[in-house]
């Protein structure tokens, strides 16, 4: 087997969703710089980057998180890093936007010329294509999509490192960000949370092998 390739499978097998951590071990800096730069660079429709990353280290956070999170508590009480991925909202990812604008020609480097064919076919994708403009849930669940994207590549990025990780879906959004907001850390008009993950290193082996479907069941190939 391919060197390259044979690493990358190992990753994918090592990977799990890490449920205890050893407290005692931190992420080197450049170790964790790395997972999230795998994070910021990271593909997103349209290149729009919806998406901001909150590294949240602050003990006294965490200990406000732990009662709204169950599902990050294991996380939040042993994970070397514990991040929440952000999803930007309807006011900044409408297609007339000025975060849109700013993407488009801060960002991007795009002429005026090009920049308005861009917003012409986005306008033409968000009303028609995808009809994202039907509510405000329909266009933040659309942007929350793209972090996932980011959350996948550090996910996979930390276990080809040798870090483990714990992607976290169990919360409720609404304290969460009131929480957030109250604590001066987001503009709830701009962000809500989108997903979390908590990284570090194991304390115990993982008590169940990992299971997949045969590929034979997940793939189908057409010629």
């Amino acid at each position: 087997m391919n060197t390259k390739v044979q690493e990358i499978t190992e990753a994918f097998k090592f990977r799990h969703a890490c449920k205890l951590f050893d407290k005692n071990r931190v992420i080197p800096e450049e170790t964790f710089n790395m997972i999230l730069e795998a994070g910021r660079l990271s593909p997103s429709s349209f290149g729009l980057e919806p998406w901001k990353f909150l590294i949240v280290q602050s003990k006294e956070l965490r200990e406000k998180l732990y009662p709204i999170s169950w599902g990050a508590q294991n996380s939040l009480d042993g994970a070397s890093h514990f991040v929440i991925i952000l999803a930007r909202k309807k006011i900044d990812t409408l297609y007339d936007s000025e975060y849109v604008n700013h993407i488009l020609t801060d960002i991007k480097g795009f002429s005026p010329d090009v920049t308005e064919q861009f917003l012409k076919a986005y306008e033409l994708f968000q009303k028609e294509g995808f009809k994202l403009l039907e509510g405000d849930r329909a266009i933040f669940d659309w942007a929350s999509k793209q972090t996932y994207i980011a959350l996948a590549n550090m996910l996979t990025v930390a276990a080809m490192l040798g870090v483990d990780s714990c992607p976290i879906e169990g919360f409720v959004p609404e304290p969460i960000n009131k929480l957030l907001e109250d604590e001066g850390i987001i503009d709830g008009k701009h962000f809500g949370v989108s997903v979390m993950a908590g990284f570090g290193y194991r304390a115990e082996e993982p008590h169940h092998p990992q299971t997949r479907q045969a590929a034979k069941d997940v793939i189908q190939w057409i010629k």
